[in-house]
């Protein structure tokens, strides 16, 4: 039988699962961090809506930030519970089908990201390197 904090750690994970655009948020930084503008570009929302999915997503340990200069990069938690891996692996799993998620992969493809600077904290706002498409 389930704990209580393994009962409420589920259901935080499925509250935050429950949002499309949550749920693509996750899909895109399952393949690393990213700067609020990357999401928002692929995602075509404003700065605000984003931020705001992404503080929700936070609040609720499902992805950490930091500043690299002017810039917040977000990434999938680096001790994230076990509960939150197995759903993170499955919502990259069925991101292979749904047309939604195939299209902001396609479109994260296309931007070069110097992964490296965010990481590093080396990222500039108008950095060619970090933000330009090919």
């Amino acid at each position: 039988m389930m704990h209580v904090q393994g009962a409420m750690e589920m259901v935080q994970i499925y509250q935050c699962l429950c949002d499309v655009t949550r749920l693509r948020i996750l899909h895109l930084l399952g393949s690393g961090p990213l700067c609020v503008c990357h999401l928002q570009e692929i995602l075509d929302l404003p700065q605000t809506k984003v931020s705001q999915h992404l503080a929700y997503l936070r609040k609720h340990g499902m992805v950490e930030c930091r500043r690299a200069g002017t810039w917040m990069v977000y990434r999938l938690p680096s001790r994230a519970p076990a509960a939150l891996v197995r759903h993170l692996q499955c919502l990259q799993d069925c991101a292979q089908t749904d047309p939604r998620m195939k299209a902001d992969r396609k479109a994260l493809t296309k931007m070069k990201i110097d992964r490296v600077a965010l990481e590093v904290g080396r990222a500039s706002k108008g950095s060619e390197v970090t933000r330009q498409k090919r």
